[in-house]
C-alpha cells in the first residue's frame, strides 16, 4: 500500500496558518494529541490535481526552531524525526507578508534543515494597506524555493498552491549546496560531535540537536549522556551561537528585502487597526466594550437558539408519542422510548446552543479581537500572580478544560503554568451549557428589560463571570502559598483586525456539533441506557427473583438517590437531583440525559423534559425546582469539579494524583458551601 505523504504547516503565531489549513482540508480534519505528549494537533486530508491525497499536519505556531515550550518541542520533533512512518515529506512555511522580515527569520531556519519546501505568503492585502509591495517572483529567486501568494479567507491562490505541492513532491529533492548562512563555521566542533551520534540532513540540523537535545523525544537517554559529556568538553554555548546566527540571518534577510520589497514611509499612513485599538485597548473604554461583547455573546445563546431548540424538543415529543401508540408494550419498547430516545433527545436539543457559542467565539478569534482580550486582561492577571499568557487557556476552557489545560504548556514559568492548570476548571465549559440552559429556563422568567436585556441571558453571563472570578481568587491564594521565584515577561504581537472568514466559522460550528454528538453523546447515551435499567428495576422482594420491574423510588437508582438525599437536602436538592450529580461525574452534560431518563421512566404523559421538571413535586406537594433550588444547583455546577477527563489530564500534566485529588476536594467544598449559602439565603 502506497504511503500517504505527510505535509507540515509551520509558521509564526497569527500568520494565517490555521486559515490556510482550513482552506486546504475543509471538513476533512480531526483533532488529537501528538504521540507521547498532550499538545493539541490538527490533521487533515487534501487532494492535489493529480488525485493524490496528502496528510496535512498543522504544527503549533512558533517564532523560532529553538524550542522553549512544550509545543515548540513538538514542532522540532516532527520536523526532525526521520522515522519513515511519520517523516515529513514537504514543509509549507506560512509567511505573513505584512511582517516579512520577522517571518523570514523562521523561514530561513526551515530552509536550512534541507527538506522540500514551499513558502506561502498570506496577509498580502494587509501588506498593501501598509504600503508594502513584494516582488513574489523575485523573492522566490532570492530564497531559491517556490513562493506562492494566497488569500485563504477568500480561497484565492489555493489551486495554485496545490499545483505547486504536486510539482515539488513529484521532483526528486536535492539538498541545496548553499546554506542560507554559513552554518558549519558557526559551530563546527559541535556539528562534528553531533554527526558522530545522529544522522542529520544538514549542518544546521546538527546545531539544533546540540542546542535542544536534553528536551527532545527522538534521542535516546544514552545518546543524550554522551552528547552532554562531549559538548561540555568544548564549552558549547547555545545562547551565544543562537545570537550570532540571528544576526547573520537578519543581515542576509536585509539584502533580500532590499532587492524584493518596496516599503512606503510608515508615518504617512496610520493603520486602521491602530485607530481601533486606541479605543478597544483603552483601560476604560476597552473593558466596557469587552463586557458588551460578553453580554451579546450570552444573550445570543438564548435569542438565536430558542426556536430550533423548541423544534427539536417538540419533534422528539411527537416521535415518542407516536411510537408509544404504535409499538407493543414490552421490554424493548420501554428501552427504546425511555432509554434510547430520551437520551438522544437530551443530546440533540442542545446542538443549536453549542454551535452558536463556538461560532461566535470563532468570529472573535478570526477578527483579531481575541488577542486583545489577552492584552486587556494582562494587568488583571498580574494582580493574582499570573500574566496575559494564562488568559488564552482560560478563554479556551469555555470550550473544554482538557485542551485548555494542555494549552498551559506554552507558559514557560512553572509557577504560573501550575496555577493556570489548577484554576482552569473553574471556567464554565460547553459541557455546563446544557445544564445552565435547562435550569435557567426552569427558574428564571423569560422577559426583557427595556426590550434589550434578557434576564435569562444576564443570569447566564453571571454564571460565567462567577467561575472566572473564583478562578482569579483561587489564583491569588495559590500565588501566596506556592513559593517559586521565577520572573516572567508577557510579549504578544497583536494581529490586525480583519473580516472573519464565514466559511471558517461554519466549519468550526459543524465540527463542534459533531464532537458534542459523537464524543459527549456516546457517554450520555450509554449512561441513559444504563440509568434506564437502574431506574426501571430493583431488588426483588423475599421469595421472588433477585431483580424485578419496579417503581422508580424502589429501583436501584431510587435506592441510591434516597441514600445520599440527607447530604444534599440542605442544598435544596431531592434524590433525583442526587442521582444526576453522581452520573455527572462522567461528564457534566449527562445531567440532562439523566433527568430525561428519570422523568421518562417516572412519567407516562407526553410532556417535554422542561415541562415535566417544572411540574415536579416533593412528597409534601411543594415544587422541586423553585428559584432557591435552581440557583443553588446552578452555583453547584459552576464550581464543582465534575469531569473525570479533566482530573485525568491534570494528573498527566502535573505527574501526580495529589494535585488533582486536592483540586477535586477544594472545588467540591467550594461548590457545596456556595450552594448551601444561596439556597438558605433565598429560602
Amino acid at each position: 500500500m502506497k504511503k500517504i505523504k505527510n505535509i507540515a504547516l509551520v509558521g509564526n503565531p497569527n500568520c494565517g496558518k490555521s486559515s490556510l489549513f482550513n482552506a486546504l482540508t475543509g471538513l476533512n480534519q480531526k483533532v488529537g494529541n501528538f504521540p507521547g505528549v498532550t499538545v493539541d494537533k490538527k490533521t487533515g486530508r487534501t487532494t492535489i490535481p493529480s488525485g493524490e491525497v496528502l496528510n496535512m499536519v498543522d504544527l503549533p505556531g512558533t517564532y523560532s526552531l529553538y524550542p522553549k515550550s512544550a509545543d515548540e518541542v513538538v514542532t522540532f520533533d516532527v520536523l526532525f524525526d526521520d522515522d519513515e512512518a511519520v517523516k515529513i515529506d514537504l514543509v509549507i512555511v506560512v509567511v505573513d507578508a505584512s511582517n516579512l522580515k520577522r517571518n523570514l527569520l523562521f523561514c530561513s531556519q526551515i530552509m536550512d534543515i534541507k527538506k522540500p519546501l514551499v513558502v506561502v505568503l498570506t496577509m498580502m492585502d494587509i501588506a498593501r494597506q501598509k504600503g508594502i509591495q513584494i516582488d513574489v517572483n523575485g523573492l522566490s529567486r532570492e530564497l531559491g524555493v517556490p513562493v506562492i501568494a494566497v488569500n485563504p479567507r477568500k480561497n484565492k491562490g489555493i489551486n495554485e498552491l496545490k499545483k505547486q505541492l504536486e510539482a515539488t513532491l513529484s521532483q526528486r529533492h536535492e539538498a541545496s549546496i548553499r546554506d542560507f548562512i554559513d552554518n558549519y563555521h558557526l559551530a563546527k566542533e559541535a556539528v562534528d560531535i553531533v554527526k558522530k551520534y545522529k544522522t542529520v540532513t544538514s549542518d544546521y540540523s546538527a546545531i539544533h540537536f546540540a542546542s535542544a537535545y536534553p528536551v527532545l523525544n527522538i534521542i535516546t537517554e544514552g545518546t543524550k549522556a554522551r552528547l552532554t559529556e562531549e559538548l561540555t568538553s568544548i564549552k558549547f554555548n547555545k545562547t551565544k551561537i543562537q545570537a550570532e546566527e540571528t544576526l547573520l540571518r537578519y543581515a542576509r534577510i536585509k539584502k533580500i528585502m532590499t532587492a524584493c520589497v518596496v516599503e512606503s514611509d510608515p508615518l504617512k499612513k496610520e493603520l486602521f487597526s491602530r485607530r481601533i485599538d486606541s479605543i478597544l485597548l483603552h483601560p476604560l473604554y476597552g473593558n466596557l466594550f469587552l463586557l458588551v461583547v460578553l453580554f451579546f455573546l450570552f444573550q445570543s445563546i438564548f435569542w438565536l437558539a430558542q426556536y430550533p431548540m423548541e423544534w427539536i424538543d417538540n419533534g422528539f415529543g411527537w416521535l415518542i408519542s407516536n411510537l408509544k401508540n404504535t409499538l407493543p408494550v414490552n421490554f424493548f419498547t420501554d428501552l427504546l422510548l425511555n432509554g434510547v430516545l430520551a437520551g438522544i433527545n437530551g443530546i440533540v436539543v442542545f446542538i443549536p446552543q453549542i454551535m452558536i457559542l463556538f461560532g461566535l467565539i470563532t468570529l472573535l478569534e478570526d477578527s483579531g479581537y481575541m488577542s486583545r482580550i489577552s492584552f486587556l486582561s494582562d494587568r488583571l492577571m498580574r494582580s493574582v500572580g499570573l500574566n496575559g499568557k494564562s488568559v488564552m487557556p482560560l478563554i479556551s476552557a469555555v470550550a473544554c478544560a482538557v485542551p485548555a489545560i494542555m494549552a498551559a504548556r506554552t507558559i514557560e514559568n512553572k509557577k504560573e503554568k501550575l496555577i493556570t492548570i489548577l484554576i482552569t476548571p473553574f471556567m464554565s465549559c460547553s459541557a455546563r451549557l446544557p445544564v445552565y440552559t435547562i435550569l435557567i429556563s426552569l427558574v428564571i422568567p423569560n422577559y426583557s428589560i427595556m426590550g434589550i436585556f434578557n434576564i435569562q441571558g444576564l443570569v447566564m453571563m453571571g454564571l460565567y463571570l462567577a467561575g472566572f472570578l473564583m478562578a482569579l481568587l483561587t489564583a491569588f491564594i495559590l500565588n501566596i502559598f506556592i513559593k517559586v521565584k521565577e520572573r516572567s515577561i508577557f510579549l504578544m504581537e497583536l494581529p490586525v483586525y480583519r473580516m472573519p472568514r464565514w466559511s471558517n466559522m461554519g466549519i468550526t460550528m459543524l465540527q463542534k456539533a459533531k464532537v458534542f454528538v459523537f464524543d459527549a453523546g456516546k457517554i450520555i447515551l450509554v449512561i441513559s441506557i444504563v440509568l434506564w435499567g437502574l431506574s426501571s428495576y430493583g431488588p426483588g422482594s423475599k421469595g421472588t427473583a433477585f431483580v424485578q420491574k419496579t417503581s422508580l423510588e424502589n429501583s436501584f437508582a431510587g435506592i441510591t438517590g434516597k441514600a445520599i438525599e440527607p447530604a444534599i437536602t440542605p442544598l435544596g436538592f431531592d434524590w433525583k437531583i442526587g442521582i444526576a450529580l453522581i452520573t455527572s461525574f462522567a461528564a457534566r452534560e449527562v445531567f440532562v440525559g439523566t433527568m430525561a431518563t428519570l422523568y421518562s421512566v417516572d412519567e407516562e404523559d407526553n410532556k417535554t423534559l422542561i415541562q415535566k421538571m417544572a411540574t415536579a413535586k416533593r412528597p409534601d406537594g411543594t415544587k422541586v425546582y423553585t428559584l432557591p433550588t435552581g440557583l443553588s444547583l446552578l452555583v453547584f455546577y459552576v464550581f464543582a469539579m465534575q469531569c473525570m477527563s479533566t482530573l485525568a489530564i491534570v494528573k498527566r500534566e502535573t505527574g501526580s494524583w495529589t494535585l488533582p485529588i486536592a483540586q477535586f476536594l477544594f472545588m467540591g467544598i467550594i461548590a457545596y458551601l456556595s450552594s448551601f449559602f444561596i439556597f438558605n439565603m433565598l429560602s
